[in-house]
């Protein structure tokens, strides 16, 4: 028989680096699926948190919602700005690691390790093609989709649905497909309930994979132009986000990256 690891092991922690005062993990997206899947297996939970500039925007403006991520274990740098500061500030994160990339591989090695997955919010319909286009063969036997209505936070039925599905399937990995932060205050108002899982916000993921909602082409991903593509695509909710909000804020990131001391979080 293999040797498990021992529930006592003290868990790993990966480095990080600072960039406007949030330590973001300096992985790639390989590396910290690896290590999500290393803490699962060891029976040890987690909360990612993968901020674009709009998250990180709202992490430094807003106290509640800096308190309520106050627990995560790791952040991810989602948005491509972030990137930019972290290189200006003379601490250069790896790349760039956003949720729906590590949603797939994720997806993908938890299942591999036969680990327990739950994939929760997204369009009807959407989780379980996600799920049944990243692992097709016995997705059934690793994963488990629920596709809440729309105001369903505020149904006693439906969160008692969420509820239930946490108590009975003792997911190990969860995806919660929700924009923030209703994302974040769904993670932190069920890892009580599943205190051994990792919880991961991965936004509209599931719908990228699915197919209902297309990506922007990697060139734009690259270029930090990936917004502009979402922009396109819903302008009337994003807008106020991307051009009020996000693009002042983004100049200010690079701004006082630039004039920041090296930090390096390890």
């Amino acid at each position: 028989m293999s040797a498990t690891l021992p529930m006592t092991a003290p868990a790993s922690v990966l480095p990080t680096i600072a960039v406007d005062g949030l330590p973001f993990v300096a992985s790639t997206v390989t590396q910290l699926a690896d290590h999500i899947v290393s803490e699962a297996l060891a029976g040890r939970g987690g909360w990612v948190v993968t901020p674009n500039v709009d998250i990180l925007r709202r992490w430094r403006q807003e106290p509640e919602f800096r308190a309520l991520v106050a627990d995560a274990n790791v952040f991810t740098a989602d948005g491509r700005p972030i990137v930019w500061a972290s290189q200006l500030q003379g601490t250069p994160l790896p790349s760039r690691l956003t949720g729906s990339d590590l949603f797939v591989q994720l997806m993908g090695r938890a299942h591999q390790a036969g680990l327990r997955m739950a994939l929760m919010g997204g369009n009807e319909g959407t989780a379980e093609a996600a799920a049944a286009r990243l692992v097709p063969q016995g997705a059934e036997a690793t994963v488990r989709c629920l596709c809440p209505p729309f105001g369903f936070e505020q149904k006693p039925e439906e969160m008692a649905r969420l509820e239930r599905l946490l108590i009975d399937w003792q997911p190990q990995v969860v995806f919660i497909g929700l924009g923030s932060p209703k994302q974040e205050k769904l993670i932190a108002r069920l890892r009580p309930l599943a205190p051994h899982a990792w919880f991961l916000g991965v936004g509209v993921s599931f719908s990228f994979v699915a197919g209902d909602v297309k990506r922007a082409p990697v060139w734009m991903q690259r270029s930090g132009l990936e917004w502009v593509h979402r922009l396109v695509q819903e302008p009337g909710r994003l807008a106020r986000r991307y051009l009020v909000d996000g693009v002042p804020f983004a100049l200010g990131l690079l701004w006082r990256a630039s004039r920041a001391k090296k930090r390096v979080s390890r």
